[in-house]
């Protein structure tokens, strides 16, 4: 197996965390941002079928894998599962905020669909681009606090808990590949990684922005004041894809690997936060 990066003295330990249900939610919950908010319950919607996803295309190859990565797969499943769970009551906050799902939930199992087709191993690959694209974002999420201002306490909670442990995670479905792929040469390895990651861009990118004008449509934000608002958000203020570009990018590298960058340290500040009361 190629040498990965993954600190020795890692763990992966899932954290039980739950959302109140039932808490009175504003419609625009993001600090009124009507497209922040969109953003963020678009990628909530996806989160359930995708995570399931992930849990899938990483265990199919959890059998001959060494004890160490072993434990990595169940702990990552365990707290993907959690993921799950919690986003789908986020999900039940935002019907009950007055918007209807179904339609987005409808496009993402169809979109996931296609990659659920594919090799078994290029279900990998997918799973390791889209867990750098959510490594990432949590990444932004704990070291960029401002994303959040402005969210009720327990949403804010939720999305801090999230990244806490994508961060932790990150680096399991990539030594997954790395594992898979033990036998490829590193180019040929590379060259499956770079393709991945170009095409899960592509469905990635689309679907944050089909679904989130799904959502904006049903405020009735619609045309160029859509197109325009949802830039504006992504890449100038705050400008959420603009922050996560160098991060993007390192994936590219012939030697990348998650834990080039260690930022557990980020890990242990928001912990502190998620004890704190409302």
């Amino acid at each position: 197996m190629a040498k990965s990066a993954t600190p020795a003295d890692l763990q992966i330990k899932p954290r039980d965390l739950h959302i109140d249900r039932e808490a009175p939610t504003p419609r625009w919950w993001l600090n009124g941002d009507s497209f922040g908010t969109a953003v963020m319950n678009a990628l909530s919607l996806t989160f359930p079928d995708g995570e399931r996803f992930f849990i899938q295309s990483v265990k199919r190859f959890a059998k001959d894998a060494p004890p160490a990565l072993a434990a990595d797969i169940r702990a990552f499943t365990v707290q993907e599962g959690a993921h799950t769970r919690e986003h789908m009551a986020f999900n039940a906050i935002t019907e009950r905020a007055g918007y209807d799902t179904a339609e987005i939930e409808a496009y993402v199992t169809a979109r996931l669909d296609i990659a659920r087709a594919r090799p078994a191993l290029a279900q990998l690959a997918a799973t390791m681009a889209l867990e750098h694209f959510t490594a990432a974002f949590a990444h932004r999420l704990l070291a960029d606090p401002e994303l959040l201002k402005g969210s009720p306490h327990d949403l804010a909670r939720l999305w801090r808990w999230h990244s806490i442990e994508e961060i932790e995670h990150k680096g399991v479905a990539y030594d997954v590949f790395l594992h898979a792929t033990r036998y490829l040469s590193p180019l040929k390895r590379w060259r499956i990684r770079r393709w991945a990651m170009f095409l899960t861009t592509l469905l990635f990118t689309r679907t944050v922005r089909e679904t989130t004008f799904m959502l904006l449509k049903q405020d009735g934000i619609v045309g160029w004041r859509a197109r325009l608002g949802l830039f504006r958000w992504l890449w100038l203020k705050p400008g959420l894809y603009r922050r996560m570009i160098g991060d993007y990018l390192a994936f590219y590298k012939p030697d990348f690997h998650p834990w080039q960058i260690d930022d557990r340290d980020l890990i242990a500040d928001a912990e502190a936060g998620l004890a704190q009361p409302a």
